[in-house]
């Protein structure tokens, strides 16, 4: 279960045609324009954000290609690393094409970058011809002196 923390459930689609997938909330879940005018509340209910935003569906349309392909791979290597991030990556494109933020969008840049490297035949470890010697970062570092800059200022 790549997928276990991030939707509450996966059903076949019967409405879909040329996406191989999409989501969808559940009857009492937030659309994503609610969630995205909640996440802007300056006194929100965290404990309420959880929950609502927990209401995701996935509706996978079973004809597409890029399903059976997908589906096919996960049978013949349950641990194949690429197919689990290419099925994240579905995923979260799902969700920023139904209108959803993503968590952490730069893991989901990172997923993209090895999947353009595994396509392009690129080694993972390989370093690049124009730095040598110098690794290429997966995480931005932070701006010096910006720790505070998320938090609000609290008012007496």
């Amino acid at each position: 279960m790549i997928l276990d923390k991030k939707v509450e459930k996966v059903t076949i689609s019967n409405r879909l045609v040329s996406s191989p997938c999409c989501i969808v909330t559940s009857t009492y879940g937030w659309t994503a324009n609610m969630e995205r005018i909640m996440k802007a509340q300056a006194l929100r209910d965290n404990s309420i954000m959880g929950y609502m935003m927990a209401k995701k569906q996935l509706e996978i349309n079973p004809d597409h290609p890029i399903v059976e392909t997908l589906r096919q791979k996960a049978e013949a290597d349950k641990n194949d690393k690429a197919v689990k991030d290419l099925v994240v990556l579905l995923f979260e494109t799902a969700l920023l094409s139904s209108g959803f933020s993503l968590k952490d969008p730069q893991t989901h840049s990172n997923r993209i970058y090895r999947m353009i490297k595994l396509g392009l035949g690129i080694d993972e470890d390989e370093v690049t011809a124009e730095e040598p010697g110098a690794a290429v970062p997966d995480e931005i570092p932070p701006l010096e002196g910006d720790e505070d800059a998320s938090h609000i200022e609290e008012v007496d």
